[in-house]
């Protein structure tokens, strides 16, 4: 919006082509971000304890989070208002990617809304049914898949590009779609499931972010995406902007997540946070990197299925608990340990993923 106005003023005075530069919008899409979740976390926080909308915690679970009961939930509205913000403030508004990313984003924090609201506000323990959940999560999953296939203007936005390899670039025609529909719904997925812990799913969707929108810079460049080797993305680039108020965002609201949290994000914000990774993901073709990236999502995801396989299959569970961040709770871990090492395991996780930028 701003970037229109910029564009305008620019012909009068030419201080305003600063505007241009994505480097400088991202770096104000940061701040903007930061600075909305700072000034509206504890208007939301206050808000959210006056209406009584605090977590319910699992009996059954580590004992330690007993006292967690009550504290406000459904934070991930906060989130998602910085993101949007700053992004329709600092963004290209013309640029289709943007809207992909915009939407797809808002679309799954609905979704998350209505199963925190049910659970939360109306008391209804299972929140929204699971076949409705995914019945919506596939259809905006499919729908920015779809979106994006028929948009398409070169080959290279629907090949699959693997990582280590020069010249290995699969034209998947309508397998596209099966692929997008996965790493959207199942990232959105695997970031709810790592919502466990005070601040274990944001600083690494926030890390990963800042890794994707990198990555989103390169494949936008066509100099860059030609000396990395990488798909050549036209108008990718723009997503720096979004990828930039996301970790405003996520360190605004990480502020008042972090241990002992004062508020939790909920679905709200999971959901919404893992699918926005997942289209992002998806534009630049980098879906194998992100699998990479997102190696704690990828893990906690797969201890669920191996638990629940293994208890139907055998009647034994393999883990304690899951997801496994519960499992090492249970062995004795204290909570800011978890947590501390999950991220520090996602910052080597993200290392390696730009890594193979170059690793060609």
């Amino acid at each position: 919006m701003l970037l229109i106005v910029a564009n305008w003023l620019s012909e009068y005075i030419s201080a305003f082509q600063v505007f241009n530069y994505l480097s400088m919008r991202a770096i104000l899409g940061v701040l903007t971000a930061l600075t909305i979740a700072l000034i509206m976390g504890p208007v939301m926080i206050r808000r959210l304890v006056d209406r009584q909308i605090g977590q319910t915690v699992r009996t059954d679970g580590p004992q330690s989070h007993l006292s967690k009961s009550g504290t406000p939930t459904m934070g991930g509205g906060l989130i998602l208002m910085s993101v949007g913000v700053s992004t329709l403030l600092w963004g290209d508004l013309s640029n289709r990617f943007v809207w992909t990313v915009l939407i797809t984003t808002f679309a799954f924090g609905a979704i998350g809304w209505v199963d925190d609201y049910r659970k939360v506000v109306e008391k209804n323990s299972r929140g929204l049914p699971a076949r409705w959940k995914y019945l919506w999560q596939s259809v905006f999953g499919l729908g920015a898949g779809l979106f994006l296939y028929y948009t398409a203007q070169t080959p290279q936005e629907t090949q699959l590009f693997v990582p280590f390899f020069k010249n290995i670039a699969w034209s998947m025609g309508p397998l596209y779609l099966v692929l997008t529909y996965f790493v959207i719904v199942g990232a959105s997925n695997a970031v709810n499931l790592t919502d466990g812990l005070d601040g274990l799913a944001i600083l690494p969707s926030v890390m990963v972010g800042s890794a994707l929108g990198i990555i989103a810079y390169l494949s936008g460049n066509v100099e860059f995406s030609r000396y990395l080797n990488i798909a050549y993305i036209p108008g990718a680039g723009e997503l720096v902007v979004f990828c930039a108020a996301l970790v405003g965002a996520g360190l605004g609201f990480l502020w008042f997540n972090t241990y002992p949290a004062q508020v939790f994000m909920g679905d709200v914000g999971s959901l919404a946070l893992g699918a926005a990774l997942g289209v992002i993901a998806v534009i630049t073709r980098h879906e194998i990197v992100f699998f990479i990236m997102g190696g704690i999502f990828v893990l906690e995801t797969v201890s669920v299925i191996l638990q629940v396989a293994s208890f139907k299959l055998t009647g034994k569970r393999i883990f304690r608990m899951a997801p496994i961040h519960h499992h090492f709770e249970l062995k004795g871990w204290p909570e800011p340990r978890v947590i501390v090492r999950f991220w520090i395991i996602t910052i080597i996780l993200v290392l390696v993923g730009l890594a193979t930028l170059k690793l060609r």
